[in-house]
């Protein structure tokens, strides 16, 4: 049987799950408070957005107001689409250590997560 039988194992668990709910809420507000910026066309427009996805702040290098709409258009886009891509590697970074040092003795051949 386990060492410390099952209700200390029960307690671990509960331990570890109220420790990991707690650091998500903390990640997940401090995710919205984070800015990231995607750009595109070399940073000639840039999109700042927060973890949350809200976008804060779009700039556009004024030479662009001249050129094609399609092209701005394009640029946008791959602009915001980048600054997506960054948040959600962000967002898996964060997340995914959760569960790294929870203090579980969990027995050989079974993991918590």
């Amino acid at each position: 049987m386990f060492k410390g039988g099952m209700e200390n194992l029960m307690g671990q668990l509960q331990q570890a799950q109220e420790k990991l709910q707690e650091q998500m809420k903390k990640n997940q507000q401090e995710l919205e408070q984070l800015e990231i910026k995607g750009e595109a066309g070399a940073g000639m427009v840039a999109v700042v957005m927060n973890g949350r996805y809200d976008v804060r702040r779009v700039s556009i290098d004024p030479s662009l107001l001249k050129e094609d709409k399609e092209m701005l258009e394009d640029l946008i886009a791959a602009a915001v689409n980048d600054a997506v891509r960054k948040v959600e590697a962000e967002s898996q970074k964060r997340m995914g250590s959760l569960t790294d040092g929870l203090g579980l003795n969990i027995p050989g051949g079974f993991k918590p997560f």
